[in-house]
């Protein structure tokens, strides 16, 4: 499939230059799903969780999580921009941490996205594209960019300090630090039909690594969701040896 024949979600995606040059192992793999059956936890889905939970077990008795490569990479992306590991985690790092606890289930969705990010070790984002305005753009902020989210449960305005990286869209932040937190706009509900997904990958991952965990996603959101149609799109710096995948 060529870049143009993709849908515009995809085609149009941008990472930008400022963000390769933080972190020139990058790279990011993007899927849309359309057809998707939205709704609560089911036994698939609980499942799912319960089996990330042994992994993320069986982990941490293997090594401290300050030890696990994939965890160190992500620390020192956030740093590179100025987020201290206490003042903001990755998302595959708060995930891990909650393990020890129970994950949440949130929807049938959420839980199997939030499953592959443990299984694989990487972060990974969900959006609800109905909610979502023109292509995904990972930039860093200018400062001006508006975060919708909620605080001491009312919903509530926010903006990115300048230079961090985040996602965004036409309309304003979809998520900060990265892969921290997603605004309250986009992220996926019982409802869902059209999702987007977006795969972070650094070093230790790889692109490798990148194309099995989106495998796995996919292999899931096609079981659990018969007839869903999934398009991706790699998007990484130029490498001699692979080709961007669509």
């Amino acid at each position: 499939m060529t870049l143009g024949s993709l849908p515009a979600t995809l085609r149009d995606a941008v990472v930008n230059d400022e963000v390769f040059e933080l972190r020139p192992d990058y790279g990011a793999l993007l899927f849309v799903a359309e057809g998707l059956r939205g709704g609560p936890t089911d036994v698939a889905s609980d499942a799912a969780l319960a089996a990330a939970e042994e992994r993320a077990q069986t982990l941490l008795e293997e090594r401290p999580l300050d030890e696990v490569p994939q965890i160190i990479e992500w620390r020192e992306a956030y740093r590179s921009f100025g987020v201290k590991p206490r003042q903001a985690r990755s998302s595959v790092e708060a995930l891990i941490r909650r393990a020890a606890q129970g994950l949440r289930r949130i929807d049938r969705l959420t839980d199997l996205y939030n499953a592959v990010s443990v299984e694989r070790l990487l972060p990974i984002g969900g959006e609800d594209l109905a909610g979502y305005e023109g292509a995904p753009q990972l930039v860093r902020a200018t400062g001006a960019e508006t975060f919708e989210t909620v605080a001491s449960g009312e919903p509530t305005m926010e903006t990115a300090g300048p230079g961090e990286v985040v996602w965004r869209d036409d309309r304003g932040i979809t998520c900060r630090r990265w892969n921290w937190r997603q605004c309250v706009r986009t992220r996926l509900t019982v409802d869902t039909v059209d999702a987007l997904f977006i795969l972070d990958g650094l070093a230790t991952t790889g692109r490798t690594g990148l194309l099995e965990a989106g495998g796995d996603l996919v292999a899931r959101l096609e079981d659990a969701n018969p007839g869903v149609t999934i398009t991706s799109r790699l998007i990484a710096p130029p490498d001699p040896h692979t080709e961007e995948t669509d």
